[in-house]
């Protein structure tokens, strides 16, 4: 009988689906992200394995993972040679080795061979099978700024092994958040079939300001536009983002250039499209269709028993790329609301009719978990020559790999 815990797999995508992968935990204090880590891996459809140094168990009992995982997890190595069922050169090793947190005894050892923990063995073993290894630095500044380190994690690189960044606060080169690791995670198992292009998304809202203090927007919290941005840099393309007013955490890899207003928006992409020349662009933003005539410089004052505002219709970004960039690949999307899905496809490929878009993905907020502000969406992928594609609902990051798969297809 299947460990109950492995029935989230599969639950944020299937992108890890038939993956394999050994979580290596060693004595950092960093350790206590694991569960989590092992578990959002699992959500993307991976299985995971752990193996544990001696000093990893003082900091995370193994029974915990074991619990994440839903596997046994490895503390010694005995004469089952665990090292080598996981990381050998054979027909049933892993696909990737990820030693998270790496300390800088670790990263010392595994850089020069020195195998004497289940973690280190198992890890030159992979390096060895030429199985993708990826190491997590985590550690007090101090620590990660000495030469031996600097030299041994270069060392690690030039071996082909993937190093994940740590984030530098309170002196300390910290674990990177668990969303990074599985990305890169991601970035090294997933297809590379988008490596040399360049994409510019826009996501997010637009605010159109009435006084000081107030201002016309909509629910839009750019969750969809992320998603996607998260997609295409795991399959190896450039990502510059231009994103409205959201408390969402945007993707450190790529090039986040955050604006407010429509105007700014507006300024934005247009800006990136003539100074980057993207292979594709992709328009997730709900910029504001109509915005206030004129902004008061102070607040507006209460009280009043109405108040009028004028406000003027914008222009449409989408349509000014095209109108300037007659061969780019423009994605647009269009969110209706109580439509049928026949009406739905119909209003989605006038944009293509048009000549605006190449792509339109479509969706009706009306419907349950769909749209605005939900983790989850369902949409009409539609293309040109009655080219139709239907996602049920699923999460943005499963919506997201649809749309690029699409995408993929129609810029080859």
């Amino acid at each position: 009988m299947e460990h109950t815990s492995k029935l989230i797999k599969g639950s944020l995508s299937n992108a890890l689906e038939g993956k394999r992968i050994t979580l290596c935990v060693t004595g950092s204090v960093a350790a206590v992200e694991c569960v989590d880590l092992s578990r959002k891996l699992m959500r993307h459809g991976a299985e995971v394995y752990t193996v544990m140094s001696k000093m990893g168990t003082n900091i995370i009992h193994p029974y915990l993972l074991e619990w994440a995982t839903g596997n046994p997890v490895i503390t010694e190595l005995t004469g089952q040679i665990e090292h080598i069922t996981l990381a050998g050169k054979h027909a049933g090793h892993v696909d990737l080795v990820l030693i998270a947190p790496a300390t800088a005894n670790t990263i010392g050892k595994v850089a020069n061979g020195i195998d004497d923990t289940p973690v280190t063995t198992t890890a030159s073993s992979a390096i060895g099978a030429k199985i993708p290894v990826i190491v997590v630095p985590a550690m007090h500044e101090s620590m990660y700024d000495h030469p031996a380190v600097i030299e041994n994690i270069e060392k690690l690189k030039a071996m082909g092994v993937g190093v994940v960044s740590p984030r530098m606060e309170e002196a300390k080169a910290k674990i990177p958040d668990v969303d990074t690791i599985v990305d890169f995670v991601l970035a090294t198992l997933g297809p590379k079939d988008l490596v040399g292009k360049h994409f510019l998304v826009s996501a997010g809202p637009t605010r159109g300001w009435l006084d000081r203090v107030r201002f016309i927007s909509n629910p839009s919290t750019g969750k969809m536009g992320i998603a996607l941005v998260h997609e295409l840099l795991s399959r190896g393309a450039t990502v510059t983002l231009v994103l409205g007013p959201t408390a969402q955490v945007a993707p450190t890899q790529a090039n986040v250039i955050n604006v407010s207003t429509y105007e700014e928006m507006w300024d934005a992409v247009m800006k990136a499209l003539s100074d980057k020349k993207p292979t594709c662009f992709i328009s997730t933003a709900a910029v504001s269709d109509y915005i206030p005539s004129k902004k008061e410089d102070t607040k507006l004052t209460s009280g009043k028993s109405s108040l009028t505002i004028e406000l003027v219709p914008t222009k449409k970004i989408i349509e000014e790329a095209r109108k300037q960039y007659k061969d780019l690949f423009i994605v647009g999307f269009k969110v209706e609301s109580g439509i049928s899905e026949k009406e739905l496809e119909e209003r989605a490929r006038a944009k293509i009719d048009a000549g605006i878009c190449n792509l339109v993905i479509a969706n009706d907020e009306q419907k349950k978990g769909v749209a605005f502000e939900s983790d989850t969406n369902e949409v009409l992928i539609v293309g040109s020559k009655g080219t139709v594609k239907k996602v049920p609902l699923s999460t943005k990051r499963e919506v997201a790999r649809h749309i690029v798969d699409v995408i993929v297809k129609m810029i080859k």
